[in-house]
């Protein structure tokens, strides 16, 4: 298209006084590079900027924010049409990381003790590689001091010294005989742990639903969003709307008279009322500021906040009790699996809800307020962090950090009181006195049993993640080729977008089927403690633990045994 009016004519014409250059999507977009083009008369149209210049700068800024959103709308397509011809590969690929998830836990029952012994092995290979690299680059060095570099700002010369790699040999060297003399005096400990592991993976097989526990959980977190989300919605929206009268284009006729204080209602609402602006409208300013209610709107919005984080932090032990009862139903089970209740999972979940609702809001509640500071701290570090001074700063780290901790305490704290609970039925306090107490007493096979389960489960995501990962990569980018025209890779706008969703839903997968294993694994730890102070093999008292963990302890059941089931 070109110039539509001359720069002679004094009456703008139909079509645009202006060069069009750019289409978008089919559309001509005005091109404003050559101000000449515009003619002079459009300083003088009511509702334009009083210079060209202005009506330049206008005219290519509208023009970039057009074409920047229909680019941004064009890839939003484009993504919207690869998950359209790809979502049921990507749902075999999270179904892939579903079933190795699955099929990792259960081996654990029989691969673990694999598993561990070559992960520590590895660490301590590791540590050996690395002392004779350091004292190799050392014999490498030892003419150069660092006498001979002196202070620089280059890292990688003090690389070339002898005092860094002696520095990293004895490091290393202390790290490794930590190591190795830790195994060596926990090896007890690290079978006991072992042991734990693959009962787990055994009390898993045997009741299947409770990995499928996340997703009531997920459920109920999305109810608690939707409600607080419905909730603060209703708040801000609250009070009577006020309209008012408002002249859209004020130097169209006598529409600077109408400065927007007056009142209206859209339904009763005229323009013809005011005949003299054509442009004026009734338009929405904002609700009601004025009443009991209104006033204290924010703090009906922090209430709502607190209840929100209460209910989520309710969820969570729900699910956790759930779980502790259904695995400790399992432990104290005499003869496995005959005296396992049909279904422990929801006979777990009925006795949460029937008997220990007050126990777990409580935990909930105390764990709610160590939240809440630590939002307050926050928020006063956000708003006063200009103003603050090093002194000031450094007191509001040590308080952030304080309840930092004082929030980890306190859920390592609740997950073990939870599982006390579900146990003896108590209520929180006295099953959060009882289950410190008992880890207190064996704090070092607390340590050896969550340091060993971290790693296991750490390789198991990395597992799970990486190898999916690595398969949707290869597949979505078409270096695997499906016979036919079943799907095309080439079809794809961004192969990517697919291997980032399979990637980050493989972890989810992951996460969620691990937390039921983690939870398993301290639910049996800590009823096997149990079982070590309250029974003694004998009639009276026998073992409920496995014959495995029997034979580490040099434990039986004594006259019991010809009866006793693994």
């Amino acid at each position: 298209m070109s110039r539509a009016s001359e720069p002679g004519n004094n009456k703008p014409r139909s079509t645009p006084a202006y060069l069009v250059k750019n289409t978008v999507l089919g559309r001509c977009l005005p091109d404003a590079s050559a101000l000449s083009v515009i003619p002079s008369y459009f300083s003088t149209v009511p509702g334009l900027p009083s210079s060209i210049n202005e009506t330049a700068n206008t005219i290519t800024n509208g023009t970039w924010d057009v074409v920047n959103g229909f680019s941004t709308r064009d890839i939003g397509m484009r993504i919207f049409e690869d998950f359209a011809s790809s979502w049921p590969w990507i749902l075999v690929g999270l179904l892939i990381a579903m079933l190795v998830s699955m099929l990792f836990l259960l081996l654990l029952r029989f691969i673990a003790p694999i598993m561990v012994w070559v992960l520590i092995i590895g660490v301590l290979v590791a540590g050996a590689y690395g002392i004779w690299h350091c004292y190799w680059e050392y014999e490498n060095f030892k003419d150069t001091s660092i006498s001979d570099v002196g202070l620089t700002t280059n890292f990688k010369t003090y690389l070339q010294v002898q005092e860094t790699w002696l520095t990293f040999l004895i490091i290393i060297s202390v790290v490794e005989v930590i190591i190795l003399l830790t195994v060596i005096f926990l090896r007890t400990r690290i079978l006991i742990a072992i042991a734990l592991i693959q009962e787990s993976s055994k009390a898993i097989s045997h009741m299947m639903s409770a990995l499928l526990y996340p997703l009531v959980t997920f459920v109920l977190l999305l109810v608690c969003v939707a409600y607080w989300g419905a909730m603060a919605l209703y708040l801000a929206t609250s009070g009577d709307p006020i309209y008012k009268v408002v002249a859209l284009n004020t130097t169209m006729g006598d529409c600077g008279n109408i400065n927007g204080t007056a009142n209206c209602e859209p339904e009763s609402f005229s323009p013809s009322d005011y005949p003299g602006c054509p442009s004026v409208s009734c338009i929405f300013i904002k609700y009601n500021e004025e009443g009991l209610l209104q006033e204290n709107l924010m703090n009906l919005q922090i209430y709502n906040a607190v209840a929100f984080l209460w209910c989520v932090n309710f969820v969570i032990a729900l699910g956790q009790c759930t779980l502790a009862g259904a695995f400790a139903s399992y432990y104290w089970a005499f003869n496995k699996p005959n005296d396992i209740p049909t279904f422990p999972v929801c006979g777990g979940f009925m006795r949460s809800l029937r008997y220990h609702v007050g126990s777990l809001a409580f935990g909930a509640l105390i764990l709610t307020l160590v939240q809440v500071i630590r939002i307050i701290l926050e928020y006063i570090d956000h708003k006063a962090s200009g103003a603050q001074n090093r002194v000031a700063r450094f007191i509001m780290t040590c308080f952030k950090c304080c309840f930092w901790c004082l929030e980890k305490f306190i859920k390592f704290l609740n997950r073990n009181a939870y599982i006390m609970i579900a146990i003896y039925g108590k209520n929180f306090c006295v099953s959060a006195k009882n289950a410190f107490m008992l880890l207190m007493r064996n704090v070092i096979r607390v340590v050896v049993l969550d340091k060993v389960t971290d790693l296991l489960l750490f390789f198991g995501k990395l597992l799970v993640v990486g190898g999916v990962g690595v398969l949707s990569f290869y597949f979505f980018s078409g270096r695997i080729a499906l016979p036919g025209n079943t799907f095309r890779s080439s079809s794809l706008n961004y192969y990517w977008m697919p291997i980032i969703t399979v990637a980050f839903g493989s972890y989810l997968i992951a996460h969620g089927f691990f937390s039921v294993y983690n939870m398993c694994v301290d639910t049996l730890f800590l009823c096997f403690l149990e079982d070590l102070e309250r029974n003694d093999g004998s009639m009276e008292k026998p073992y409920f633990m496995s014959k495995s963990l029997m034979k580490i302890l040099n434990k039986s059941n004594k006259t019991l045994k010809k009866h006793r089931e693994n």
